[in-house]
């Protein structure tokens, strides 16, 4: 970091009187203090960050009196190596206002070290991470998240105990034996059923009985919450943009319902919950109007599928739900557990990139029967550019990722207006609608205008009639005739 970089940072600094979350300033006159360690680790568990010593936040962001930066440095580098694994800064000396003061710049560690914690203390009580201007001790649930990254989780791959093989729908079984045999012949074309299921992790045997293990339970089961009662979807319509805002008659919902089912049932209801809540609009096009949803659907459904697809089973996440939360002005999506391996904010929707936290749910669930049709994924890394693309079919920003080590979520902006829906169906839109219909037939009657205009008979004829008098279509029978039609007037 250069002089004139450190002055922009600590200016920044002075003007809102506090660390930031990427950086740390220390007085370390008397030494190294104590609390350094806490911060290289949770630099080093996410995000990374900076360090100066020599910098007094009390006095106002000024150079530290009597601080020794050759000194200071020596101790920097002892405290890194009270950390597992150690922490490699890249640590500078750089003048400012007249002093020496250090800068230590922490990357982030790869996700297969951490986490990064304070050795004596422990893995459990050592793990620190940044929050605002502080650190803060990981919980044990968010360190074991982080272990997570060292290998392959299998709590999908879990058998569930009391649960048989009646506890699967026949249906959402049978459709799954079909598409493989389909897919695979060469390896599932001679195998019996109860030989597939075992193969695919649907079924395990335990010590006897074959019994459904949890991704199979959650895709193909008739009732997993008998099992797991929490592993459901919870929906709610807010009528503010906050969790608190109540209507007028004090209620704080407009909508609540808990989804249950198999994964393709919960998706396929939480669908229509978002549907039966929000706004359909008439957006008016070259011809006549469409119907626009304030939400994709097809963007929903695959932020749903994916929510329910890489949340985390793990036994301490059982107790919480996905939520799929809509308010006056965004749908919200979140679901336990945050990214998985390779896939990070910054990378996620990068084609073909994917991590699957639950490889054997994923690799059921993409020959799980969809109720609508498909199947329920596709599990090629191509889930976010779907919602994306949908999005921006609707003429909607791209959706807005938030991620922790506890939390996923995904949130999409209410559709805005059209200008045709903040005045609906002018009197030239709707000359042009009926000539640009025209333009694509060789003729319509007015009953096939109106149905496409979605405005009333009369006023349709009135606008018939005046595009008659100014030449630009014409009628193909006698006045009043009931097969009366209409065309462009063709030009000579």
């Amino acid at each position: 970091m250069g002089e004139q970089e450190l002055n922009k940072l600590i200016a920044h600094m002075r003007q809102i009187g506090n660390d930031t979350q990427t950086c740390e300033v220390k007085e370390s006159v008397g030494g190294i203090p104590r609390t350094l360690t806490d911060t290289l680790s949770a630099f080093s568990n996410e995000g990374g960050g900076t360090v100066v010593l020599g910098i007094s936040e009390k006095e106002g962001f000024i150079p530290a009196k009597g601080f020794d930066a050759r000194r200071a440095q020596e101790g920097f580098v002892a405290a890194c190596g009270k950390l597992t694994p150690v922490v490699r800064p890249l640590l500078e000396i750089v003048p400012f206002e007249g002093s020496d003061v250090l800068v230590a710049h922490i990357d982030e560690m790869p996700a297969k070290d951490k986490p990064c914690y304070v050795t004596e203390r422990g893995r459990y009580q050592g793990s620190f991470i940044r929050s605002g201007d502080g650190d803060r001790r990981l919980t044990a649930y968010e360190v074991d998240r982080l272990l997570e990254s060292r290998q392959q989780p299998t709590y999908d791959d879990e058998v569930v105990p009391g649960a048989t093989i009646d506890d699967l729908d026949a249906t959402l079984v049978n459709g799954l034996l079909v598409r493989q045999r389909t897919l695979h012949p060469r390896v599932f074309a001679t195998r019996d059923d109860q030989s597939i299921l075992t193969s695919l992790h649907v079924l395990r045997n335990d010590n006897g009985a074959m019994r459904p293990t949890l991704g199979g339970l959650l895709a193909l089961g008739t009732f997993p919450q008998q099992f797991f009662p929490r592993l459901n979807i919870t929906f709610t319509a807010f009528p503010g943009v906050t969790k608190t805002e109540t209507v007028s008659d004090e209620r704080r919902f407009l909508d609540a319902r808990t989804l249950i089912g198999p994964i393709p049932v919960m998706i396929d209801d939480a669908i229509a919950a978002v549907t039966r809540n929000m706004r359909t609009g008439a957006v008016i096009g070259g011809t006549f109007r469409r119907d626009v949803p304030d939400y994709p659907q097809k963007a929903v459904r695959e932020a749903v599928a994916n929510a329910l697809m890489h949340r985390d089973y793990s036994p301490d996440a059982r107790g919480a739900q996905v939520q799929v939360n809509l308010y006056a002005d965004r749908l919200e999506i979140l679901n336990p557990g945050g990214l998985y391996g390779a896939v990070t904010i910054e990378n996620i929707g990068t084609f073909g990139l994917s991590s699957s936290r639950n490889q054997f749910l994923s690799t059921i669930l993409e020959s799980t029967p969809d109720p609508d049709g498909g199947f329920i994924v596709e599990n090629k890394g191509t889930g976010y550019q779907v919602i994306t693309a949908e999005l921006a079919a609707a003429l909607m920003p791209p959706p807005q990722p938030r991620n922790s080590l506890t939390a996923f979520s995904l949130t999409f902006e209410k559709r805005r207006l059209s200008a045709s829906e903040r005045n609906p169906m002018a009197a030239n839109n709707l000359d042009e609608a009926i000539l640009t219909l025209l333009g694509e037939r060789s003729s319509a009657s007015s009953r096939e205008i109106t149905a496409a205009s979605g405005m009333s008979r009369p006023t349709v004829i009135n606008h018939i009639n005046a595009l008659i008098e100014q030449g630009l279509i014409e009628p193909t029978e006698p006045n009043r005739s009931p097969k009366q039609r209409y065309r462009l007037v063709r030009k000579e």
